[in-house]
């Protein structure tokens, strides 16, 4: 199994949403308001007069399986929507009950 963590500009909180269920992803952690700014370009999401837009967050536990195709149709979104952000992380998930 995998952790996959998704941070977005919450301008994309439909098409990650779709995302998720036509790859069959029921269960996940959503964040509706998060912050932060991109390690190589953008503009930050602070949520402030200067800076208003804001992200979301997503943590989904999945199988090895649908890893390559969840992140296919991620990294497709993000090239669609390039100004907006999009980071995907995966993790090793060592036990879970």
């Amino acid at each position: 199994m995998k952790a996959l963590f998704l941070s977005y500009n919450q301008a994309l909180t439909d098409p990650v949403q779709e995302i998720l269920d036509r790859q069959g992803i029921r269960g996940f952690t959503k964040w509706e308001l998060t912050v932060g700014r991109g390690s190589v370009d953008g503009e930050p999401h602070y949520g402030t007069h200067a800076w208003p837009s804001m992200n979301s967050s997503v943590l989904a536990v999945v199988g090895d399986e649908k890893v390559g195709p969840l992140l296919d149709a991620l990294q497709r979104l993000d090239a669609a929507t390039k100004m907006q952000g999009l980071r995907a992380f995966v993790w090793d998930i060592e036990q879970a009950m």
